[in-house]
């Protein structure tokens, strides 16, 4: 007589009952499968809400803490100075001056080449290096991150603005849509974090945005042929094909000085950053090569300007720290829906990097970096920083990397780069009116180019080519068709994978490994064998009604295929089919009615269709739908060795 494993007990205290054969596979302990503890449904949704939205228990600290200690801690929380500032000291100030100089020497010529790339004038690139850095000093968490204009960005919102609003014909509205889609984008990311719905931004997958970054490096790049070659008619357009077509179309406007000076200090550069990248302690090397090229140019440029006459400078940069720019908001009128949309996939953009950088140097030095709160910093810096004629700011890892390497021991050094631009806006600007454009482009190019990860790509291809084909797929979208179409199939395809695991799930035979009550793939370990008159599956996600039908017909056909083997090797035909649902994480309804649909046809064949180890959630819903009554006797098993041992002795005391 068997043993009646299909009893289902809240609190499983019993001892284990033990079958004998001569079997050493079928000799073992059954036991019985418990469900989960009761809960009501308010306990069940209050643990749900706080998986989804606190996996990381943030108020666990104020725990047993007395009022003052919460106090303090909250302060902690939401302003970070206040948990490093009170042990700040002298030794840590200076490694802090030296690495916020070394980065205010990058910052400065980056801030002015990336506003042009945005389309924006060059002195919004620098209000942009001086307010956010300070507000994000107080707000993030992050030690290393250095913020201000990053290229992906300002790539981004320049294309995205141009092509409904030209730069050129209308630059005050230009520049207004562009503080407004700043201003969308802070309160975008703010609110991200403020409703702990950080986990949208990991929709753009790392394979998609490697393809991303490299095709939109590419397509900076080749933007920055318009001043590398003095080219003064040059394309709006962002495809690679225009781009190129314009550049040999005026050949006419080719200028031979601006070529000589562009190709040089690019040389220059790109021999800097080599350096750099073989011996790291020679950082500075890389980090001061922006700044030397534009005060070497600008005195060259002032030193022959009487005789050179095709290079093309910046001209007259206003001097004075930031206006008040909440009058320039564009709130209302046709093009709203523009700055709105143009200021969310900024945020998504420089949300994802600067978490991504912070996250990357933080694991090199052992702390941790919230993204929640990074999130809230990054959103309220853009939010206010539009109303202090700031475009869209974010960590860049070029200036990260080299405020790592400089020292950084906390955000001062962020508020020391602050400080050195503020010196410049007040005091050094009327030096820049000789600066030649050509140089910004030959620093765009340099700081871009290391977004081409190639070794990235490589390592994707080997590990997963459905991961390498969404990589190029952003980056062919990108150069093709346009930026924000890149961007879309990046996570379309993203999207598409998600589904595609989703309602296409795995599926495995399992076998038992001689001598063990060990069950794996067959395909993957040649030692494991089958067992006589069992088929053993195991299905690898949740069981949702996406999936449900597929997983049917599936198991199924596995079952007619083990049939078909059977019976051309002659062997013991099939009595019991063995589901595995240690993977199945969860389940629905129509998760439920397809194992019920299952076992249903599976009885019609004279076949026993037999469930092991459904997790606590499964298990509780398999109990309250009460499919588990038509399972009746030996239905359900912890183990997979167990289901094994209890079947084959009902099969052996069968006449």
């Amino acid at each position: 007589m068997g043993l009646n494993s299909n009893r289902v007990e809240a609190a499983c205290n019993e001892t284990a009952l033990r079958i004998t054969t001569t079997d050493s596979l079928t000799s073992m302990d059954v036991h019985r499968v418990c469900l989960p503890p009761k809960q009501t449904v308010f306990q069940v949704l209050k643990h749900r809400l706080s998986e989804i939205f606190f996996p990381d228990d943030p108020l666990h600290r104020f725990k047993n803490q007395s009022p003052f200690t919460k106090l303090v801690l909250g302060l902690q929380y939401f302003f970070p100075i206040f948990q490093w500032g009170p042990n700040y000291n002298l030794k840590l100030l200076k490694s802090d001056i030296i690495s916020g100089l070394t980065i205010a020497s990058l910052a400065i010529p980056q801030g002015i080449s990336y506003a042009k790339l945005a389309n924006l004038p060059p002195i919004i690139g620098l209000y942009s290096s001086f307010v956010p850095p300070l507000i994000y000093a107080v707000l993030g968490s992050s030690r290393h991150l250095a913020v201000g204009p990053v290229s992906i960005a300002s790539l981004v919102m320049g294309s995205m603005l141009g092509e409904s609003v030209s730069n050129t014909e209308e630059p005050i509205l230009f520049l207004k849509l562009a503080l407004t889609a700043t201003l969308f984008a802070g309160i975008f990311q703010a609110s991200l974090g403020l409703l702990r719905l950080g986990f949208i931004i990991d929709f753009l997958s790392k394979a998609t945005l490697v393809g991303f970054m490299a095709g939109a490096a590419i397509i900076v790049s080749l933007q920055q042929l318009k001043g590398l070659l003095g080219i003064v008619h040059f394309t709006g357009k962002m495809q690679i094909i225009p781009v190129m077509s314009s550049v040999f179309k005026h050949t006419n406007e080719w200028s031979w000085q601006t070529i000589i000076m562009g190709l040089s200090f690019l040389a220059f550069l790109l021999t800097t950053r080599h350096i750099s990248t073989r011996k790291p302690k020679l950082f500075w090397v890389s980090a001061a090569a922006p700044l030397t090229s534009v005060i070497l140019s600008t005195i060259i440029v002032f030193a022959f300007r009487a005789h050179i006459h095709g290079i093309s400078t910046i001209g007259h940069l206003q001097k004075g720290i930031n206006p008040p720019s909440a009058n320039m908001l564009y709130l209302h009128g046709p093009y709203l829906g523009l700055a709105i949309k143009t200021g969310i996939i900024t945020g998504i953009l420089s949300l994802t990097e600067g978490i991504a950088v912070g996250r990357t140097f933080a694991s090199l030095r052992n702390y941790q970096v919230d993204g929640n709160k990074e999130m809230m910093a990054i959103g309220l810096m853009n939010m206010a920083g539009s109303c202090a004629s700031c475009y869209v700011t974010t960590g860049s890892f070029s200036r990260s990397a080299v405020n790592f390497n400089a020292g950084a021991q906390t955000a001062v050094s962020n508020i020391v780069m602050a400080a050195t631009v503020l010196v410049t806006l007040l005091f050094l600007m009327p030096l820049f009116t000789y600066t030649p454009n050509v140089i910004l482009g030959a620093i765009i190019i340099t700081a871009v180019i290391g977004l081409i990860d190639y070794r990235a790509a490589y390592r994707l291809w080997c590990v997963d080519k459905l991961d390498f084909f969404a990589c190029m797929s952003a980056f062919f979208g990108v150069l093709f068709l346009s930026v924000q179409m890149g961007l879309a199939i990046a996570v379309g395809v993203s999207m598409f994978k998600i589904l595609l695991h989703v309602t296409r799930p795995n599926t495995v035979v399992l076998g038992n490994i001689p001598g063990t009550q060990i069950f794996q793939n067959l395909s993957r370990y040649q030692v494991a064998s089958r067992v006589p008159s069992f088929l053993i599956l195991g299905i690898e996600s949740p069981v949702y009604f996406a999936n449900s039908a597929y997983l049917q017909e599936r198991i199924l056909r596995w079952v007619r295929e083990e049939e078909d083997r059977i019976r051309e090797s002659n062997e013991s035909p099939l009595k019991c089919v063995v589901l595995d649902m240690s993977a199945v994480t969860a389940i629905d309804t129509s998760g439920i009615e397809a194992i019920r649909e299952l076992r249903k046809t599976l009885e019609k064949r004279l076949i026993q269709f037999v469930l092991v180890n459904p997790v606590g959630e499964v298990m509780e819903k398999l109990h309250r739908s009460r499919i588990l009554e038509s399972f009746k006797l030996n239905g359900l098993y912890l183990t997979v060795g167990e289901a094994i041992s209890d079947i084959s002795s009902l099969f052996k005391a069968q006449p």
